[in-house]
């Protein structure tokens, strides 16, 4: 396996140049998975297969769901993409590479838990200052117009949005200055989650009912469903900062209170 990855890598290394990989290459990577992993679940609600995972009952139209992607398009190629060539300078000041020998698997899952720790936090703390009353209304509510959210959502919102929560995902890169593969592989497994996160389903398969401490579709939703002052659940992938600074409390509650009438229920029968 190693060394089918090192082929495909030397043939990457030897046809492209840097800035193509690192700016081009991370583009076109992240639209590719984004967009196959995100439309499934438009699929999905239309045509109303799998209706009983579902976390909220009513559906978004097509006509909304179209201004989601055509509003995406625009921000990935006019936001994102500068964005991306403009950090490119910062990078590889950092240490950045893309040669081989690739990096060992040890050193990969270190530096990208340690993108997830990181990013947790800087998220937590940017996302509760964009519920703050001026922000939320000039900027964060652009992505909270769609309280039923579906997988694309997950990047729906605000130029300035973009560029503030985005710090987040590479502030951790930065610090460390990795070999490209490790930035792809934490590019591809964050924007995984962010759209499970936001696919508006919960599935007997979902992370979150196997993994500690993970969010998901559930916890996340609920965060989308209640008026923005009361909301709660900002946390990123994994829930410990809600858990420590309390802004899950009711999210909790309301699981409580659905396990009582779940077991009432059950009595019943």
């Amino acid at each position: 396996m190693a060394s089918v990855i090192e082929s495909a890598w030397t043939y990457l290394i030897t046809n492209f140049n840097d800035f193509q990989l690192a700016c081009l290459g991370s583009f076109f990577l992240h639209e590719i998975v984004f967009f196959l992993s995100g439309l499934p679940f438009i699929l999905l609600e239309r045509a109303e297969w799998l209706s009983k995972y579902k976390i909220q009952t009513k559906n978004n139209t097509p006509a909304a769901q179209e201004k989601c992607i055509t509003r995406l398009l625009l921000y990935h190629f006019c936001v994102n993409l500068p964005l991306m060539m403009a950090s490119y300078p910062v990078f590889k000041l950092m240490g950045m590479r893309n040669t081989l020998p690739l990096p060992s698997w040890k050193v990969i899952s270190t530096q990208v838990l340690f993108y997830f720790i990181l990013e947790d936090f800087v998220f937590y703390w940017g996302h509760r200052i964009l519920h703050t009353k001026w922000l939320y209304k000039h900027v964060h509510s652009v992505h909270h117009e769609y309280a039923t959210p579906f997988g694309l959502t997950s990047e729906y919102a605000h130029p300035a949005e973009i560029l503030f929560l985005g710090f987040a995902t590479i502030v951790g890169p930065i610090i460390t200055g990795p070999h490209l593969i490790t930035l792809w592989l934490w590019m591809i497994l964050r924007v995984l989650e962010t759209v499970e996160a936001h696919c508006g389903y919960h599935f007997p398969w979902s992370l979150s009912n196997f993994l500690p401490l993970y969010g998901g579709a559930d916890f996340h939703d609920y965060h989308h469903r209640l008026l923005y002052t009361k909301s709660g659940n900002y946390s990123s992938t994994f829930v410990y900062m809600d858990w420590l600074f309390g802004t899950d409390k009711g999210y909790r509650r309301l699981k409580v209170l659905k396990s009582d009438a779940c077991e009432a229920e059950g009595k019943e029968m």
